[in-house]
């Protein structure tokens, strides 16, 4: 059970996650965790065709029938429950860390891809929040952390700069979410900070954290 544990998840999210209604952990969570593993999978592999199996596999059981994936992964058995009719979603996010396998240096579009495959999780948790993001604020939101934390992962200077580009061109207008979606405002939060900062970690400084705070707190 280790990969529901939020204990197991990186401080970001924890902190993420702390501000999530009750009633949305399980969905959160699970989307925390899925993610987490997918990240370790690409950066842990020795080859990118290892990488890409592991991401098929991955891709393959949650496009079967809740009941016909193996009761041996929790975290499929925790999506069967928290995400039912929503999975697609998670294979975007699939599909969105596979483009990261691409040689370097990073293209534009596979940063772009990226960040959707996120945002369309994110998408999914608003739907599933009865949450109506007709102004795209959900997506926008979610892409800008996806492109702020891959900028703060990038070592190469020159490829952390495209995505710092490709995030600043979103806009820093901070962006108006409802309570169900507090977890990701505050994301977006820290990821615009970064971004302004040139692709900085997204958790640094007293400061940082008490605007984060704030955020999760009242929503601005």
């Amino acid at each position: 059970m280790d990969d529901l544990r939020p204990d197991g998840l990186p401080p970001l999210y924890r902190l993420a996650l702390a501000y999530s209604p009750a009633h949305l952990r399980s969905v959160y969570l699970c989307l925390m965790a899925l993610d987490q593993k997918l990240a370790q999978i690409i950066s842990q592999a020795s080859e990118p065709l290892l990488a890409q199996m592991r991401l098929a596999w991955w891709r393959d059981q949650l496009a079967k029938p809740a009941e016909q994936r193996p009761n041996g992964e929790p975290l499929l058995v925790a999506i069967g429950d928290a995400w039912a009719g929503e999975e697609p979603a998670l294979r975007a996010l699939v599909d969105g860390w596979e483009e990261l396998l691409t040689d370097p240096p990073l293209p534009d579009s596979a940063a772009e891809n990226f960040a959707e495959g996120r945002a369309a999780a994110f998408a999914a948790i608003a739907r599933l929040a009865g949450v109506d993001d007709g102004q795209g604020a959900v997506s926008l939101a979610a892409r800008r952390w996806a492109l702020a934390d891959l900028a703060a992962k990038t070592s190469a200077s020159d490829e952390r700069a495209g995505v710092v580009a490709i995030g600043l061109a979103l806009g820093s207008d901070p962006v108006r979410l409802p309570r169900a979606m507090r977890p990701l405002l505050v994301l977006d939060g820290l990821a615009r900070t970064s971004l302004a900062a040139g692709g900085a970690p997204l958790m640094q400084g007293r400061r940082n954290l008490l605007s984060t705070m704030r955020l999760g707190l009242f929503g601005r």
